[in-house]
């Protein structure tokens, strides 16, 4: 009896497993008018290597009167044009568990975007 109990435990723990890596995702936006705003001295060597990237890490607090978190893109030294070309959001496990543990009230936001070569 005590190693069926051990077999549905172990069988239990790797299905909430599977479940909470399933939360795991990121989403990408890319426009396909317009180029990214390069960085030759970028060191970067994932998807966005001689780009100029901004990211945005952050937990936002949310109440019952908070409206939609709103963040601006302005023109300024790092975005020249002041427009997207590619956005990424990011959600992670921790992300996930923040935000069930205070019941939706704080939530961690992960953003990368790259903004559009400024026309000259």
């Amino acid at each position: 009896m005590k190693k069926s109990n051990s077999k549905t435990s172990r069988g239990l723990l790797l299905v909430c497993l599977l479940f909470l890596l399933q939360s795991c995702y990121s989403v990408r936006l890319k426009s396909i008018n317009g180029s990214e705003q390069p960085d030759p001295v970028s060191e970067r060597t994932d998807d966005y290597r001689n780009m100029t990237v901004m990211e945005i890490d952050t937990v936002l607090t949310i109440k019952a009167t908070t409206s939609i978190p709103t963040f601006l893109v302005k023109k300024n030294a790092l975005c020249k044009s002041g427009q997207l070309h590619t956005v990424e959001y990011r959600n992670t496990l921790g992300s996930v568990l923040l935000s069930a543990v205070t019941l939706g009230r704080k939530r961690k936001m992960k953003v990368k975007y790259v903004c559009v070569k400024p026309s000259n």
